[in-house]
């Protein structure tokens, strides 16, 4: 059975709390538990992982280099960590980068991604919506790949 990957960054163990006015008011639980259902659903398995450690974060892919695909919201490390990117990049499985928010909205800083130019695509702006999006990419993607498989 294929497996999808749901990795969250830092703070993101805070949603539904913190800044809802930016971030909405469902928990990451929440999200976890609805892409989980959906991936399921198409018969594929889902692991997820959430921590406001870097290294937990690289740990955790390094083991899980075996997945199918990853639907990646890195937080705050999205515009800081050279380590992070280059462990999805030494994984070599296909991601999609999603963002609760639309980052090129809000500060400078916030507007540069060390993950994009590597992603299939990214998803920003749409909230909880990006995250059933890229839950459905990774499942149409997944399936299409099996399909040239089974057709070679």
């Amino acid at each position: 059975m294929p497996a999808v990957l749901l990795l969250n960054g830092p703070n993101l163990n805070l949603l539904g709390s913190r800044e809802p006015e930016i971030y909405g008011s469902t928990t990451l639980t929440d999200i976890e538990a609805q892409v989980s259902s959906a991936l399921r659903e198409r018969k594929i398995e889902c692991e997820v992982f959430q921590s406001n450690s870097e290294g937990e974060l690289i740990d955790w892919l390094h083991k899980q280099r075996d997945a199918d695909f990853l639907l990646l919201n890195p937080g705050a490390f999205t515009h800081t960590s050279v380590g992070l990117r280059d462990a999805v990049l030494a994984i070599e499985i296909p991601f999609l980068e999603i963002h609760l928010s639309n980052v090129h909205q809000r500060e400078e800083f916030r507007h540069h991604s060390y993950f994009s130019d590597i992603a299939i695509g990214s998803l920003v702006g749409l909230g909880v919506k990006g995250y059933l999006l890229a839950t459905q990419f990774a499942a149409d993607y997944l399936e299409q790949k099996a399909l040239s498989a089974s057709n070679d």
